[in-house]
């Protein structure tokens, strides 16, 4: 899906910044460049390239019932995301 050969490292470093549980929003799994500071992306990819992978069933779906306006993923299912997608990178 994605090839993380030249940030593996970094990859790692930010799994484990990840909290064992909880919600993450999507800045911190798609990054975002233009924060300060820059926030460095789990899964590399667009935003559209995300929605079109949540509705297609590749990424997982959001969970929507923390807020009207709050779109979150649960964490674990995220871990779960990068391990099932970094099977799938050459080494």
């Amino acid at each position: 899906m994605f090839n993380n050969a030249s940030g593996g490292a970094n990859m790692v470093h930010e799994i484990q910044q990840l909290p064992q549980s909880g919600f993450v929003r999507l800045p911190q799994i798609i990054g975002d460049r233009h924060a300060t500071p820059p926030i460095p992306a789990l899964i590399p990819v667009s935003k559209s390239t995300w929605w079109a992978g949540v509705k297609a069933g590749r990424f997982p779906a959001p969970i929507r019932t923390l807020g009207r306006r709050i779109t979150a993923w649960k964490v674990e299912d995220i871990r779960a995301l990068i391990n099932d997608l970094s099977i799938e990178v050459p080494q």
